[in-house]
């Protein structure tokens, strides 16, 4: 993967996904949380207005918390960069966060923990890639891999 094509990765919804989408996005909102799924709310960069998607939070052994977008450079990507905060959302609880975002080298052994626990979910997203990848291959996915810490 070159730099230019991992600056800009994104794969979008294809399929049944928008579907899907749907229905696992409108699970948190009725305080049901899939393997530990929050509805993220960040502010729209250009809109100002509340968007919200479905995502996985990793929460590491020494207690730090993160957001991966499997998907790329995503919408949601893009707004968290410019606002630098939001929401997680469970049901009628809203918790409030800031978010930095992790350099590619930082990466690794968030992305290796996030396919740990969720490959099984976003395996398709890696392109081949999985937990038992070495650290240069992670290292070398890591540019089309935002990973966010939360706090």
């Amino acid at each position: 993967m070159n730099a230019n094509s991992a600056a800009d990765r994104y794969i979008g919804p294809s399929g049944l996904d928008p579907v899907m989408n749907r229905i696992f996005n409108l699970l948190p909102k009725l305080g049901i949380s899939v393997a530990g799924s929050r509805l993220l709310a960040v502010r729209g960069r250009k809109s100002g207005e509340w968007r919200t998607t479905m995502v996985n939070v990793l929460t590491t052994a020494d207690g730090a918390r993160y957001l991966v977008a499997p998907r790329g450079h995503t919408q949601w990507v893009r707004n968290l960069r410019v606002a630098g905060s939001g929401e997680l959302r469970l049901g009628r609880r809203a918790e409030s966060f800031t978010a930095a975002e992790l350099a590619d080298a930082d990466k690794i052994p968030v992305l290796r923990a996030y396919l740990e626990r969720w490959g099984w979910e976003v395996g398709k997203f890696f392109e081949g890639v999985t937990k038992n990848a070495s650290d240069a291959e992670l290292a070398e996915i890591a540019p089309g891999f935002p990973v966010f810490r939360i706090a």
